[in-house]
């Protein structure tokens, strides 16, 4: 027999609700592992990004972890700007997905500049 089935209706949902919040958790570190892993693949500073778009957020644990686990730009699969944003916007991170928005563009306005467009 499971425990579950001995628990109350209460540590039931509290059961659930805990579930769910460390799923979220894990989702929300994996949209942090993206941000980060594009900034390596870019040559951005994820720090700094972050930064700008939460400044009063100082310290950031899980930023850090990310930062951690990324891989260098050669091992790492290409990370779409598309998908970024997509992934940001989903996780209510509208902030840094507008710093991440002006940056693409002045990089494509680098690179137009460059080619001579």
């Amino acid at each position: 027999m499971d425990d579950y089935e001995f628990m109350t209706r209460e540590e039931q949902m509290k059961q659930r609700e805990e579930q769910v919040l460390e799923s979220y958790r894990q989702d929300e570190d994996m949209m942090i592992l993206v941000f980060t892993q594009w900034c390596v693949n870019r040559g951005f500073d994820a720090k700094e990004l972050y930064q700008r778009a939460y400044p009063d957020q100082v310290d950031n644990p899980r930023l850090e972890q990310g930062i951690r686990l990324t891989v260098p730009k050669e091992e790492a699969g290409d990370i779409p700007d598309d998908t970024l944003l997509g992934v940001l916007s989903v996780y209510g991170n509208d902030d840094l997905a507008f710093v991440v928005s002006e940056e693409i563009e002045a990089q494509e306005a680098a690179r137009r500049r460059q080619s001579g467009e």
